[in-house]
């Protein structure tokens, strides 16, 4: 399943309410209670400039979290109020980037190799019955498969992860429904009220249900609620 980050971290976003004290210890002491574990601040947000007078508060750090610039101007943050991030606009970038790199999978992956069993298939023949089915031979069978190999092989400008292959045969627009998803949410997301919402299990299907319930959950959040990444090992 595609990761938040490129690395093994998973990224969890905090919401906090109005007014609420929204700074990065709030956030990680939040993270602690419901999960267990530390984390540091992920600068994954993008920051909103309004087109009258973005010119003006580009260069100002108001409201937001660990904000980082380029060129002066503010460009990303790991939080601040949710007025002034970008999430449309993180959400039209993942989602591009998702498009161009499965229809590149279509065209030289799927136009050219059989249809494959994925990944999740037999890993539950190996939960199922371990001593029968390893893990290491699990494995092994997945990536003996033309179309995996396939596209372990590839070097094109994009990179395709064969333990997605659930997700890239479930067509483009699943395919990049996810990555938006992800990009806004991360892997877990912490309510104003202390919730923690992440999926069910790993399944495909249980991802989408966590990440509808989450985007919907920020989408009616009031604009100035403030919101933190956290990544945690």
């Amino acid at each position: 399943m595609p990761k938040s980050t490129n690395s093994s971290d998973q990224i969890v976003t905090v919401c906090f309410n109005p007014g609420e004290d929204a700074d990065w210890f709030a956030a990680s002491e939040k993270v602690n209670d419901l999960m267990q574990a530390n984390g540091t601040p992920a600068r994954r947000f993008r920051v909103r400039h309004r087109t009258l007078i973005g010119w003006l508060t580009r260069f100002f750090g108001y409201y937001l979290l660990d904000a980082a610039r380029r060129f002066g101007a503010v460009t990303l943050a790991a939080g601040g109020r949710k007025s002034r991030l970008d999430l449309p606009g993180m959400a039209t970038i993942a989602a591009n980037q998702a498009v161009a790199r499965w229809r590149a999978w279509n065209l030289h992956i799927a136009a050219t190799t059989p249809n494959a069993r994925v990944w999740e298939d037999y890993l539950a023949q190996h939960h199922n019955d371990p001593a029968k089915l390893s893990l290491a031979e699990a494995r092994r069978r997945f990536e003996q498969q033309p179309r995996v190999l396939a596209m372990l092989a590839y070097d094109g400008g994009h990179t395709f992860d064969p333990y997605e292959l659930s997700v890239y045969q479930a067509g483009e627009a699943t395919y990049a429904g996810l990555y938006w998803r992800v990009a806004l949410i991360g892997d877990a997301l912490i309510t104003t009220d202390g919730r923690l919402l992440k999926p069910a299990s790993d399944t495909l299907a249980d991802r989408f249900r966590f990440l509808n319930e989450a985007c919907g959950y920020l989408r009616r959040l009031n604009t100035h609620a403030r919101l933190c990444a956290v990544a945690i090992a």
